[in-house]
């Protein structure tokens, strides 16, 4: 004889159906992924009533309908059961051949979300209003930039979109204009004038500690170069009788102190740029100061070694991004110390800023100015690294007077 567990109304209970003895109804069953899950409800059918003081719900037996269509259709009942860190891991993980820069700024992002309860969130609960609610939190309690939170948003939002692609969710909670939440409240990098400029060099160069770092900046300031650009430079890279340097890769060290070799930032940043006799100078200054007897090999993702590295920290490894930021920030508060008018914040990236900007301002072809800067657009170079002085704008409108009848 085959018994059937019954609930407190007398009524037959389905196998994996139980009722506790809060009167609550338990479904267990077994997911697509081969785990034990339960399901609950106050009601066993969708026609018995709610107890006095309960929220309404799904009765059990339309949610034991609702996992059945799902595992009928091949879908985990899991959709949108995984956290907001899960999703960004996925994502990541499906990531492939991107860059170390990129690869250690989606690490930062979920070294973040590790620590923050947004993380820890399943995306299926998460809504627009959710999304922007945090974003705004993140600037105005936790004090985050506008830079951050876009670089941030930059990881959840297409890390959604996947979600969405693949049927966990039905929406993307992040899919709106960063601009309308959060306030842009980031710095712009300016260039710096040629006053500026000559005042910054000379600066540098009369000072008794900064002045071995004069030929660096200099060569900063009249190439345009990024910064990892440079730091990648080899003496085979530099051509002084032709005037020239081979810009073919970057060098960056990330946060475990491995030191990365990988291409330009663009294609267009592979390119051939001539330089005038006074960066010759600097570099033939740099080649002369090198010490030959330290001489660290550097390799590649392809196991190419790569030697020669024009400027060798302490250790005796080569110079990366974070070391010359250092000593520009060290360079402007000094300077700021000693003179009532301040120098603004001057970086090398300030540096390419001020070089395109100045070229421009010269009157060079905006194709030829691309070209140097390696830039794979147009527009890039145009909108963002083209500041343009009044002083220049002065000039041109008092040229307007040949041109009246």
């Amino acid at each position: 004889m085959v018994f059937k567990r019954k609930d407190k109304k007398g009524r037959n209970l389905r196998s994996g159906e139980c009722q506790r003895k809060d009167g609550r109804y338990q479904f267990e069953y077994t997911d697509l992924d081969g785990k034990q899950r339960f399901i609950y409800s106050w009601k066993l059918e969708p026609t018995d009533s709610l107890p006095s003081g309960k929220k309404q719900c799904l009765s059990l037996r339309e949610l034991e309908r609702k996992i059945k269509l799902d595992m009928e259709n091949g879908r985990s009942v899991l959709i949108g059961k995984i956290s907001v860190l899960e999703l960004v891991k996925r994502y990541v993980l499906l990531k492939n051949g991107v860059r170390e820069s990129t690869r250690t700024g989606y690490q930062t992002v979920i070294n973040f979300l590790e620590k923050d309860s947004f993380g820890g969130r399943e995306i299926g609960d998460v809504r627009i209003s959710d999304a922007k609610e945090w974003l705004i939190r993140l600037q105005t309690e936790h004090g985050k930039s506008y830079s951050s939170i876009h670089t941030i948003r930059g990881v959840l939002r297409p890390a959604f979109c996947m979600a969405v692609e693949d049927d966990l969710i039905k929406k993307n909670p992040f899919d709106f204009q960063l601009a309308t939440v959060v306030v842009n409240d980031s710095v712009t990098r300016e260039a710096i004038t040629h006053k500026q400029k000559r005042e910054f060099l000379r600066f540098v160069k009369e000072d008794k500690h900064f002045s071995r770092y004069y030929d660096v900046i200099y060569i900063l300031f009249f190439t345009g170069m990024r910064i990892s650009e440079f730091c990648g430079l080899t003496v085979k890279d530099i051509d002084l009788k032709n005037k020239t340097v081979s810009i073919e890769r970057q060098l960056h060290r990330t946060s475990d102190m491995r030191y990365v070799i990988e291409p330009p930032k663009t294609e267009a940043g592979k390119r051939i740029i001539p330089i005038q006799d006074d960066v010759c100078s600097c570099f033939e200054n740099l080649i002369n100061s090198m010490d030959r007897k330290t001489n660290p090999i550097i390799t590649d993702s392809q196991g190419r070694p790569y030697s020669g590295f024009l400027c060798l920290d302490k250790n005796g490894m080569p110079m990366v991004a974070l070391h010359w930021e250092k000593y520009f920030q060290h360079i402007c508060s000094k300077y700021n110390s000693i003179y009532v008018t301040k120098m603004p914040k001057v970086t090398p990236h300030v540096c390419r800023h001020t070089y395109c900007s100045h070229c421009a301002s010269a009157g060079m072809n905006p194709k030829h100015l691309q070209y140097l800067m390696g830039h794979s657009e147009i527009g890039v170079t145009l909108n963002t690294y083209t500041h343009v002085e009044f002083d220049s704008i002065q000039r041109e409108v008092e040229a307007l007077k040949n041109d009246v009848v």
